[in-house]
């Protein structure tokens, strides 16, 4: 039996460039999706996250007009409610890698508060990106990239191509004026060859070990690219 590491955002708002403090956390699609194309596979699941905080779902995300309509929203927050390893999440300084055959981090607006500054999970992706293990990252969760700077600004991952949550899709959620950097243009500082498809449809790029999916939609096709590529 295969085991996955899902990295989840413990962050339950994102900090404004204006201070506020917008209430955010994972994106119910971008853990759904995924988690349900592992377990129909016959894989574990357990989730990690800073400190151990048990992740919360957006609430945005699970509304009908966010998640494709009334019927799927249901679906959606089912799934949340029977997966149990949410609610019982390990530390990120306890993970040992070695125990995993993969690892996937789900986005959501939290990353981009937590899982961007985190050393434990900065260290942790570097580990998995070295130790060839398929490392899937979607959406806002690529955010977790910039962690893995040395002092010097380094990383393993400069110059893989990647793509992520891009500027005309944060301009179309309303937060592209509001936030205080946009995935996409610290991507590419990083840097990295990012590149996007269009707003809101489904997009990935695989480059060696690693798998990056742009937005909500890439997340089940992300998830499926991932399984296909375990041992």
């Amino acid at each position: 039996m295969v085991k996955i590491l899902c990295v989840l955002t413990g962050a339950s708002y994102w900090t404004l460039k204006d201070g506020h403090r917008h209430p955010t956390g994972y994106w119910a699609e971008e853990f759904v999706a995924p988690y349900s194309v592992f377990t129909e596979a016959g894989h574990e699941v357990t989730v990690a996250t800073p400190h151990g905080v048990v992740p919360v779902v957006d609430t945005m995300s699970l509304r009908p007009r966010m998640a494709g309509g009334e019927e799927n929203a249901l679906r959606e927050e089912a799934v949340i409610e029977e997966a149990d390893e949410l609610r019982h999440p390990f530390s990120l300084k306890d993970v040992r890698l070695d125990d995993y055959d993969a690892v996937y981090y789900p986005g959501g607006h939290g990353p981009m508060e937590d899982l961007a500054v985190d050393p434990d999970s900065g260290s942790l992706l570097r580990e998995a990106l070295a130790s060839g293990r398929p490392l899937g990252i979607g959406c806002h969760a690529p955010a977790a990239l910039l962690a893995t700077r040395d002092a010097n600004g380094g990383t393993p991952f400069a110059n893989y191509r990647v793509t992520g949550f891009c500027n005309e899709e944060e301009a179309g959620v309303g937060f592209a004026e509001k936030a205080k950097w946009l995935l996409e243009d610290e991507l590419k500082k990083l840097p990295t060859e990012y590149s996007r498809g269009p707003a809101w449809e489904p997009y990935t790029v695989v480059d060696r070990n690693l798998f990056t999916g742009q937005n909500p939609a890439s997340s089940g096709p992300l998830a499926k690219e991932l399984v296909e590529a375990l041992p």
